[in-house]
């Protein structure tokens, strides 16, 4: 068989892009914002995970031009050779202050920090324990983990402990507990008191993937463990710059003998270049203005709330409930592929772009138009949002002449 043939049969792209209903790579001709340009049209962006807002801040945009100036545009080398930029230090330096945590470590991406994390700080002896609804990028590192993975039921406690009980009758082997402390998708946070609780219990550590909880969660926006005041019982934090530190790449934060060990024995940190100057420097200047300016994660926060008040009252509009007002993850739920991308469509062409999710993400029946927001965001602009979603979702409903009976 032609190694290639698997190209050849897979075709569910053409028949996206021939219903025209294709969502991806949808072309920007501006920056992230509230408001982006977006296929050539004024588009109000409901889909992205630029939290506070800042990939558009002038003092961001300003950092990260200087660091071009006087570092250039790359590294060319790993953080063990010549990667290692004075900015590099500076910055872990202020991730660890902010996070409380002795040590940090900056990894070149979010993804990349999740492989480096997992597949160095546990071993052929050892367990993880992985929350069945963690990120992509949280599996991949189990898989390259000589570990054994044994996945626990989402946010299910006596699930999380009938594994820790096997698992802890292994006394030379170590555990680690995995879990996003907000789930990308759902928006819902994470039990981390109960698994704080029983990883105390049974030995165990505790990894926090926090990518979409920094700048959401905590009086400062420190994340989940702040939110629940339970920095101590949290062994690793895990932390993305794409999103509330508008930049690229991600951070690991523990003690000081964690990081060092993660640092030379990280095959995915140690063989890749380092974080480009622009953007360590973007990531070190929205850290500085969330130090400084905690009110835009309140802002966030009071967003969350409006728009899932705001959608749920809509006749035609059935939100995901993710058990929390604070998070700017607000799902909207629409049932089939079929009836999720035209949706999706209709939106993008009213001027609303959303994130379709679709599967494996969710389960076929269980599709959704995840929507996301900014603190930046002004209450005009969603209320234009809202008018847009109702309109569409009341012409979907309304649709009883399309067949939606759509399986890509």
């Amino acid at each position: 068989m032609d190694l290639f043939q698997k190209c050849d049969d897979f075709t569910r792209v053409d028949q996206a892009k021939a219903l025209g209903l294709y969502p991806y790579f949808h072309m920007l001709t501006s920056g992230q914002d509230t408001e982006v340009d977006m296929d050539g049209h004024r588009t109000l962006m409901f889909g992205s995970n630029n939290y506070l807002g800042l990939t558009s801040d002038p003092r961001v945009k300003e950092a990260s031009i200087k660091a071009v100036e006087k570092y250039g545009s790359g590294c060319s080398g790993s953080r063990f050779l010549n990667g290692t930029l004075d900015l590099h230090v500076e910055l872990e330096a202020a991730l660890a202050r902010f996070l409380q945590k002795e040590d940090a470590l900056v990894v070149s991406t979010g993804f990349q920090t999740n492989l480096s994390i997992i597949s160095a700080i546990t071993g052929r002896n050892d367990y993880i324990l992985s929350d069945a609804m963690n990120h992509a990028s949280i599996v991949d590192g189990t898989r390259l983990s000589f570990a054994k993975t044994l996945k626990f039921k989402h946010s299910d406690m006596d699930d999380l402990e009938r594994l820790l009980i096997h698992c802890a009758a292994d006394e030379k082997a170590g555990i680690l507990i995995v879990t996003d402390g907000v789930f990308s998708i759902e928006g819902e946070i994470c039990k981390l008191p109960d698994i704080v609780r029983l990883a105390g219990k049974y030995g165990a550590r505790v990894m926090v993937d926090d990518a979409h909880a920094i700048g959401v969660l905590g009086q400062h926006g420190r994340g989940t463990a702040e939110y629940f005041g339970l920095n101590d019982g949290v062994d690793i934090i895990m932390n993305t710059f794409s999103k509330t530190l508008a930049s690229l790449g991600g951070c690991i934060a523990a003690s000081k003998k964690v990081i060092d060990y993660i640092k030379h024995n990280a095959r995915p940190f140690i063989f890749s270049a380092s974080i480009a100057p622009a953007q360590v420097a973007a990531a070190r200047e929205a850290l500085r203005i969330l130090e400084n300016e905690p009110q835009r994660v309140r802002r966030l926060n009071e967003i969350a709330a409006y728009m899932k008040r705001g959608l749920s009252q809509l006749p035609n509009v059935h939100i995901f409930d993710n058990g929390n007002d604070i998070v700017p993850i607000v799902p909207i739920l629409t049932g089939s592929i079929g009836r999720t991308l035209y949706t999706a469509h209709l939106l993008l062409e009213n001027g609303v772009y959303v994130n379709p999710v679709l599967p494996p993400a969710v389960h076929k029946d269980s599709c959704l138009q995840r929507t996301s927001y900014s603190a930046t965001h002004t209450n005009a602009q969603l209320d234009e949002g809202i008018a847009i979603i109702n309109n569409v979702l009341t012409q979907i409903a309304e649709m009883t002449d399309v067949n939606f009976d759509i399986d890509l």
